[in-house]
């Protein structure tokens, strides 16, 4: 009679959840030298994955994808949960804490149908549902008309392949991790910034189970884990919503295990439409938890009444 798993991970069943929770179990096995089976994946269909039609920012956000998992983990049915960390939203409960991150994937956004944002037609229609992408676009390219696209991985590339919009954009993260990485033309992060935390897998569990922080420390990858928390208080202190176009883009957490590690924080603000952006960079100490709070504070001084509308501040 086969043993009960140690442990028990929620995910969602898009296959790029999958991936990402198959990643997350091969490393929690291989760092605690655990056959597969004593780490199970449980799947569940996010609220996020029924309603594909309309924007998640009409239906309810970045909420849509961890409800249900988080649900879950209160009531003890899965021991922790693995989520793609920019699809998190930035207020999370108090009984959960992010206890791993694993080892930071392609931050870059790709392009398909198109070798450059420079290199779409005069007057493209590029389907995205991302304020962030669809305000960096119409910024750098007016003329383009953004339509909604949602929908996985396959869906997205089979609705650009019929005809659907000229252009899309994907995570180079996603496409990597289900063995894609040829698809599209990846966009230089200097000139596309990305969305915070992209490229991310982030494991939760909840904060008064030792046992499971304990295996998942095991895991986390210390310098991904300084990077997207610097990125995530970035938006914590400029008060977005899942309508606030935000790019965002820090690195230096290569070095993020040493007491002195700088992070490099590089942000943009845009209004919906693009017309308006205001960009600001700064360097910092990665242990100094003001330091993205000082550069949110630096865009919302600069930001135009335009962009200022969809950022209230901190809490």
């Amino acid at each position: 009679m086969a043993s009960a798993p140690l442990l028990k991970l929620g995910t969602r069943r898009s296959p790029l959840a999958l991936a990402q929770a198959n990643e997350t179990r091969a490393r929690l096995c291989a760092a605690h030298g655990w056959a597969e089976a004593q780490v199970e994946l449980v799947p569940v269909v996010a609220s996020g994955d029924k309603v594909q039609d309309r924007p998640l920012s009409e239906i309810g956000g970045k909420a849509l994808w961890t409800k249900e998992l988080d649900a879950w983990l209160a009531e003890g049915r899965i021991d922790c949960a693995v989520h793609s960390l920019k699809d998190v939203e930035t207020w999370r409960p108090a009984s959960l804490v992010l206890a791993a991150v694993l080892p930071r994937a392609d931050k870059r956004d790709v392009l398909l149908g198109a070798t450059t944002i420079a290199a779409l037609p005069q007057g493209a229609t590029v389907g995205t549902s991302a304020p962030r992408r669809a305000a960096q676009l119409l910024h750098a390219r007016p003329d383009c008309t953004v339509v909604m696209f949602r929908g996985n991985v396959a869906t997205r590339i089979a609705r650009l392949a019929a005809g659907e919009a000229d252009a899309t954009f994907l995570a180079a993260a996603g496409l990597e991790r289900l063995g894609e990485s040829g698809v599209g033309h990846p966009l230089d992060p200097t000139e596309w910034l990305p969305a915070p935390a992209q490229g991310a897998i982030a494991i939760e569990c909840r904060t008064d189970d030792a046992r499971a922080r304990e295996w998942l420390a095991a895991i986390d990858h210390a310098p991904s884990h300084t990077e997207v928390l610097a990125e995530r208080a970035l938006l914590a202190a400029l008060g977005g919503n899942c309508h606030s176009p935000i790019a965002a883009l820090c690195s230096g957490g290569g070095e993020g295990q040493r007491a002195n590690a700088m992070l490099a924080m590089r942000a943009a603000l845009f209004s919906p439409d693009g017309a308006e952006r205001v960009e600001a960079s700064a360097t910092f100490a990665a242990a100094d938890p003001a330091g993205p709070i000082r550069l949110a504070h630096n865009l919302l001084a600069r930001a135009t009444p335009g962009i200022a509308a969809h950022f209230s501040g901190p809490r």
